[in-house]
């Protein structure tokens, strides 16, 4: 059977901490945990497997030391620590799930896992297809 997490490989146990708002930017935007972390150059879903790894008390102080080094959010300056008690709340209970256990093995051994290999040969059949098309549907004599 397939597996059903090929098309969304990311734990659905974290949409609802990425999806937090930390607070509007300059321009009066909500900016997201995911847009944050991304900003800050790191993988949200990455980083969100590590602080679920950490315990609540190392994430809040984690993402309160993430917080203070985001300057796009004016109010984080002064209110960041709260801000990440309130984030470190909304991070998935431990222990962590099948899928949360397999994100994170994947994300520390840096392997594809089963989905990633599946589009990457999907990729490659696909590429040989067309070439194999253009070769084929060449001018006649």
């Amino acid at each position: 059977m397939a597996d059903p997490n090929v098309l969304n490989p990311h734990p659905p146990e974290f949409e609802r901490f990425l999806y937090a708002s930390v607070g509007e930017d300059r321009n009066g935007y909500v900016v997201t945990v995911l847009s944050t972390l991304a900003r800050l150059g790191l993988d949200p879903w990455k980083e969100t497997a590590e602080l679920v790894a950490l315990g609540r008390d190392a994430a809040r102080a984690r993402l309160g030391t993430l917080l203070t080094r985001f300057p796009d959010v004016p109010t984080l300056e002064s209110d960041h620590s709260r801000v990440a008690g309130d984030l470190s709340q909304l991070l998935p209970e431990s222990p962590p799930s099948q899928t949360l256990k397999r994100v994170a093995s994947t994300v520390a051994d840096g392997s594809l896992g089963k989905s990633g290999v599946i589009w990457t040969t999907l990729a490659i059949v696909l590429l040989l297809y067309q070439v194999m098309s253009t070769v084929g549907s060449g001018s006649g004599p």
